[in-house]
């Protein structure tokens, strides 16, 4: 008999809004295995069982008496929030010993928009300090631990939402990404992972849009649950920097999802440039059968140069830590409090204030001369194919044993393709097709034009097809 944490979330919406399956034994459900399992993982830092539960009961009362096309999408379905947004009257630590006792006043936007959409919070999701690292480790709580090994990382800085869905303590998950932090624990996780296009979702109201890096997007199983997921978090708020093209009127992403893609031209490469990182055997191993199983279902491929090599004239590496560590700087701390940052975040403060602002400007600049060039390269092609990661998953610790700069030098060495995306912009997933010959997850990056989140999840949704995963759980599954 299928339980309750086997069914994807989509299911889940159906099943509440026919009235086949209570809200509120779907919370229970997963409330239940939060409590028994997520000592192993360390997927959440608070628990809203409270919340979970008030919500899922209002959930039951509307889907007994309203008329299911009166239901909005998501009645029911509950997930977790990543511990960087807020969620009105719950803790918020920004993983960070720096704000111990913060209660949330408001929703962010993403979170009001999940609200309105009918989900259910469970609660707040691990992240490292204020999000950046590649993973999930902080001075607040244990590790979060990868669920297809509790020995290794789950990536980050959304590593507790992607170990939460892996492990089945929530069907979906809100995360974020400002230098690939959803696609990154989406690969080593065994998960699909969505950022959308820059400006698709707003960042309000209180969080900056800066360099507009940083977007909140969707970890799931699924590419349905992925879509439906972006159609209720799409929003534009008055005072947004950036805005994405909005989808043409009547259309969903779930319509992108469950349409076939038409054939495709599309790019790959999988060299790293002038940085010289290696990239893992197993890895070129994933990306070349990803690569075959486009050919089979009938796209182009056409192989190309590193094309932020040529673009960004090799300069990226080190013009992309100037934006990284401002944003950090931006932070408010009290600095009383300074002492108590992690090791890496005080040493990226730091280098901000180290840097002139002339020397920020041109970095800047330069970024932004190089993403026109990229764009203007790749503009032919409907998506373009990389590995996401250079490696497969990380034991924890291997990036925090040797100082805040050994510690940055790494994070830059495991995760070379990533953060190019969030500096041009453009919608970008990890797709769960492979897994190592020692059974880690690795993904493989499809990256769109800017607004093409729809053919991305159309053609992320045939590999599904073609390929299945949701079949594949870690061990503690069945728990």
């Amino acid at each position: 008999m299928t339980r309750i944490h086997e069914l994807p979330a989509h299911r889940l919406a159906a099943l509440v809004r026919s009235r086949e399956l209570s809200p509120v034994e779907i919370a229970e459900h997963y409330l239940q295995r939060i409590r028994r399992l997520d000592d192993r993982y360390g997927a959440y830092i608070t628990v809203t069982e409270e919340l979970a539960l008030e919500q899922a009961r209002n959930a039951q009362k509307r889907a007994m008496s309203d008329t299911p096309e009166d239901l909005p999408p998501l009645l029911g379905v509950p997930l977790p929030i990543k511990d960087l947004d807020t969620v009105a009257g719950v803790l918020v630590t920004f993983g960070s010993r720096a704000f111990p006792d913060l209660v949330a006043p408001t929703d962010s936007a993403v979170v009001a928009q999940l609200r309105d959409a009918g989900a259910v919070f469970l609660g707040k999701t691990n992240t490292p300090e204020f999000g950046a690292t590649c993973h999930t480790e902080n001075a607040v709580a244990p590790p979060t631990r990868n669920p297809w090994d509790t020995s290794r990382s789950p990536g980050g800085s959304s590593g507790g939402a992607a170990a939460a869905v892996a492990a089945g303590l929530a069907p979906v998950a809100q995360g974020s990404d400002g230098g690939g932090s959803i696609r990154i624990p989406a690969s080593v996780c065994g998960l699909f992972g969505l950022k959308p296009t820059r400006g698709r979702i707003s960042l309000g109201p209180d969080r900056a849009d800066l360099n507009g890096l940083s977007t909140a997007g969707p970890i799931t199983r699924s590419v349905l649950d992925a879509a439906l997921m972006l159609d209720a978090m799409a929003v534009n708020l008055p005072g947004d920097l950036f805005t994405a093209p909005p989808l043409p009127p009547g259309e969903t992403f779930a319509d992108h999802a469950r349409r076939e893609p038409g054939q495709l031209r599309l790019a790959r490469y999988s060299d790293t440039g002038s940085t010289g990182i290696p990239v893992h055997p197993d890895v070129l191993a994933a990306h070349e059968e990803t690569t075959r199983l486009l050919l089979e279902l009938g796209h182009e491929v056409e192989e190309i140069d590193n094309p932020f090599e040529s673009a960004f004239g090799g300069a990226f590496a080190e013009d992309f830590p100037y934006l990284w560590a401002a944003i950090a700087s931006a932070t408010p701390v009290d600095p009383a409090r300074e002492g108590e940052l992690t090791p890496i975040y005080r040493w990226l403060r730091e280098r901000a204030r180290q840097t002139t602002v002339p020397d920020h400007v041109g970095a800047v600049a330069r970024l932004q001369r190089g993403t026109r060039a990229m764009l203007t390269a790749t503009e032919r092609f409907d998506a373009v194919l990389s590995p996401t990661l250079a490696r497969p998953p990380v034991p924890i610790g291997h990036f925090t044993s040797g100082g805040p700069e050994e510690e940055f030098r790494l994070m830059t060495e495991f995760t070379p393709f990533t953060s190019i995306y969030n500096v041009t912009g453009q919608p970008s997933v990890s797709v769960p097709l492979h897994w190592s010959p020692s059974g880690l997850p690795i993904g493989s990056m499809l990256t769109g034009r800017m607004g093409g989140e729809g053919t991305l999840l159309s053609l992320s949704a045939q590999l599904e097809r073609a390929r299945p995963w949701a079949h594949r759980v870690p061990g503690g599954w069945t728990d």
